[in-house]
């Protein structure tokens, strides 16, 4: 069997937004080839994912040693126009507010030129043991400062 040298797909950064690919799979349709609503979701949160991991924000370890890691508040989505299979999405991501133990973070789905879906989705950063609200560290506070909407 020979070795594959491949890493998972990571996005990039510019200026202060960050792009995340998605291809739209079966799966993630319904029986018209349309994707389902709650799949646009689920394709934010791994721009999100993939955002904090290029910040260098490490969840899982977050998670094991300091007991800590971001919830959803809320979420809020307006479906635009509809993605189909096959097609080739960018999910983007912006912070668009930046508190003491939360962050708003804007997210746009794009076909192309064509606006999917936007979402505004605050999260707040936990203490998991004592499900209360806890303050973001200073160092990634900074990181989250960079990527905000000027």
């Amino acid at each position: 069997m020979p070795t594959f040298n491949l890493l998972p797909a990571a996005g990039t950064a510019v200026d202060n937004i960050f792009a995340y690919p998605i291809r739209v799979y079966y799966e993630d349709t319904d029986a018209g080839g349309i994707v389902y609503y709650a799949n646009y979701l689920k394709f934010a949160e791994r721009a999100r994912t993939e955002f904090l991991r290029m910040l260098s924000v490490h969840q899982q370890q977050d998670l094991e040693q300091k007991q800590t890691g971001f919830i959803v508040r809320s979420c809020h989505i307006e479906y635009l126009k509809s993605a189909v299979l096959d097609d080739a999405l960018i999910v983007t991501c912006q912070v668009a507010e930046i508190g003491a133990a939360s962050s708003t973070v804007m997210q746009e789905i794009r076909r192309g030129d064509d606006l999917l879906a936007t979402l505004e989705v605050k999260v707040i950063y936990m203490d998991v043991a004592s499900h209360r609200p806890t303050r973001i560290p200073p160092e990634m506070r900074a990181k989250f400062y960079e990527y905000e909407k000027k």
